[in-house]
């Protein structure tokens, strides 16, 4: 389906007494192509071209249905809504009549190759990859710059231009990321970003239905998908609906004003979402923070708009149901209208009941967090109906207990512990993306000084992946990789050493890696392969302890099998008494699953600094 989505149809047309033919271009057919048998029956097909607003319309086909016919106020679009419920696969006509012309366009209804329930969505068992595309690994460099498209240059020196990563570069890399133990790959933005600078990141979509050539074709996506499937990775893919890029075609050649916010004149968000939540925010701070605009080149989608509506949706069920992908993580979740977003995500659990969304709930406490969550009883009667809400404010705390000395009331982890006291807020503690970093963060090692503290990264590691939730590493925190948000967000998404043609390391192989990246390397790697299929991890309930002479248990259990977490604190040595624990602690010795030894647990534990137990029952 090469560059499929970009169609150009000519046809010609009869004026009859010899008079010669004429041609019409159709630009875009979106989706380009559908299929028979889905839950929802009604289609919403966008037509762009040249004045096709001033035709006919008729469709030609079995059990196919054409129930309204809209036109904006650029005559350049026509929306059709067909209903399809007794539609099978097929390839019908869609024919257009403006006096003597007719263009006859061709619409392909396929065979689903796979049922809604068949669609496998990452859960609390999973362990998610993040990785930035442009800056993973550069498998083609043919397409580093393609012709046609505005940004002109790659240079690796320059952290907010594109560097090469693509999708080759990922799927040449997969069997590193299986053998690191992680059991899903979450992708930034892959579709097109055909901007004039800055594009590497992916948050400026101009085109929905088309993976950005640089990173490869629509069907290396799918290849990349099929054979991460084969090595039993899942695939999420990074969608944004609040806004798309000032290049799109839909803001450059709009179908009406009415498809952006404040009539498409650009007006800044404030950027404070809480006001969305707040029972004393003026109205003015509501629609400032969710119609504004993220940035000048960033239009604001009117998701008040039904058509805006249609068109947003069908392109997320487009790529579940072509691609195969298992889940989605939307960007700026709660920027976007409420109402819009919670249609959004009943309408694709409806279509794919087992999938998995995640929302960008970048909120400073675990309350307004909450408020976004699937049956929150804080936004009720409203419902998100969104499954999986991230866990900033765990993040912004895991960044700071382990650099400070736990007491017990306050600083280190008692943090972790108390935070998680008031779990009671969410309507499904296991359903919180948890994470050290991510592309919008400062890494976890935000300098040089702190990758050398190994005891701290371990003691975070093991933290992250046996405590609730779905855990989330950004690619290269396992080599100890570096990034500082106060230098900028170019910082944050450095190129994996080893994933471009000459580069001096490649720490894609041990031999490639220092000492000290390698025993964080294969400490994490230790871990996500014990983790991975552990059911006492992946589904278990939580039950913890506060803090104790510095020291915080917790155990996790599923189905009569437990373990328990030991972690001391502190930088000193310390004895625990282990008689608070008896109810958790079903024997008197157990093996540490760190370090392979047999632990005697009758009596008192001596720990030492920053020493981590993982006990197996």
């Amino acid at each position: 389906m090469k560059h499929a989505l970009i169609l150009l149809i000519v046809f010609l047309f009869s004026w009859g007494g010899g008079q010669a033919a004429q041609a019409m271009e159709i630009k875009k057919v979106a989706p380009s192509f559908w299929w028979a048998g889905m839950k929802n029956p009604e289609l919403q097909i966008l037509l762009y071209g040249e004045n096709l607003a001033l035709s006919d319309v008729s469709v030609s086909g079995e059990g196919i249905f054409l129930k309204e016919t809209v036109r904006q106020d650029n005559p350049n679009y026509l929306l059709l809504y067909l209903d399809l419920s007794e539609a099978k696969a097929q390839t019908f006509q869609i024919l257009l009549k403006n006096g003597k012309k007719k263009l006859q366009i061709p619409y392909e209804l396929k065979s689903r190759v796979r049922r809604g329930e068949d669609v496998k969505g990452f859960t609390s068992e999973d362990v998610l990859y993040l990785i930035m595309p442009d800056r993973f690994a550069n498998g083609n460099p043919e397409n580093d710059v393609v012709d046609g498209m505005r940004e002109k240059k790659v240079d690796r020196a320059d952290a907010f231009a594109r560097h090469g990563g693509d999708i080759q570069g990922i799927s040449s890399h997969l069997d590193y990321i299986a053998d690191l133990g992680v059991t899903a790959i979450w992708l930034n933005p892959t579709q097109e970003n055909d901007m004039e600078s800055g594009s590497y990141h992916g948050y400026a979509i101009t085109d929905y239905y088309q993976i950005d050539r640089r990173f490869g074709s629509n069907e290396d996506f799918c290849a990349l998908v099929e054979k991460a499937h084969e090595k039993n990775l899942e695939v999420v893919m990074d969608m944004i609906f609040n806004h798309c890029g000032s290049e799109n075609y839909l803001f450059k050649d709009k179908p009406s004003k009415e498809w952006f916010n404040y009539h498409s004149n650009y007006v800044q968000t404030s950027f404070k979402t809480a006001s969305v939540m707040d029972i004393h925010a003026s109205a003015f701070e509501k629609k400032i923070a969710t119609d504004g605009w993220f940035t000048s080149v960033m239009p604001d989608f009117n998701q008040r708009n039904r058509h805006v509506v249609r068109y947003l949706i069908q392109s997320s069920i487009w790529w579940i149901e072509y691609a195969g992908i298992n889940g989605i993580r939307q960007d700026t979740h709660p920027y976007a209208d409420f109402d819009f977003m919670s249609q959004w995500c009943k309408e694709v659990l409806d279509e794919y009941p087992y999938f998995n969304i995640v929302g960008e709930t970048w909120l400073n406490s675990n309350v307004l967090v909450s408020y976004w969550q699937k049956d929150s009883k804080l936004a009720a009667p409203l419902n998100s109906n969104l499954p999986t809400v991230m866990d900033f404010p765990l993040q912004a705390l895991i960044n700071q207990a382990f650099d400070e000395e736990t007491g017990e009331w306050g600083g280190g982890l008692y943090k972790l512990y108390d935070y998680q006291t008031q779990d009671l807020v969410y309507a499904n503690p296991m359903n919180l993306l948890t994470f050290l970093d991510n592309h919008d963060t400062s890494r976890f090692a935000q300098t040089d000084e702190m990758a050398k503290n190994l005891k701290r990264y371990k003691q975070a590691m093991v933290f992250l992946l046996t405590t609730r939730g779905i855990p989330q590493i950004y690619y290269g925190t396992e080599i100890l990789m570096t990034g500082d948000k106060g230098k900028g967000d170019g910082d944050l998404r450095k190129d994996f050493p080893g994933g471009w043609q000459g580069d001096t390391r490649n720490c894609f192989a041990k031999n490639g890696r220092t000492a000290l990246e390698n025993e964080a390397f294969e400490f994490t790697r230790q871990l996500l392969n014990w983790r991975k299929g552990n059911q006492v991890i992946g589904k278990g309930s939580l039950k913890h302890y506060s803090i104790q002479n510095g020291v915080y248990v917790y155990q996790r259990e599923f189905n009569g099998k437990s373990v328990v977490i030991i972690m001391n604190g502190t930088d000193d040595s310390k004895e625990l008494d282990l008689a608070p624990y008896q109810e958790i602690l079903p024997r008197e010795n157990a093996l540490d699953v760190l370090t392979g030894k047999n632990v005697n647990l009758s009596g008192k534990l001596c720990l030492d600094g920053r020493e981590n137990l993982i006990l197996n029952f």
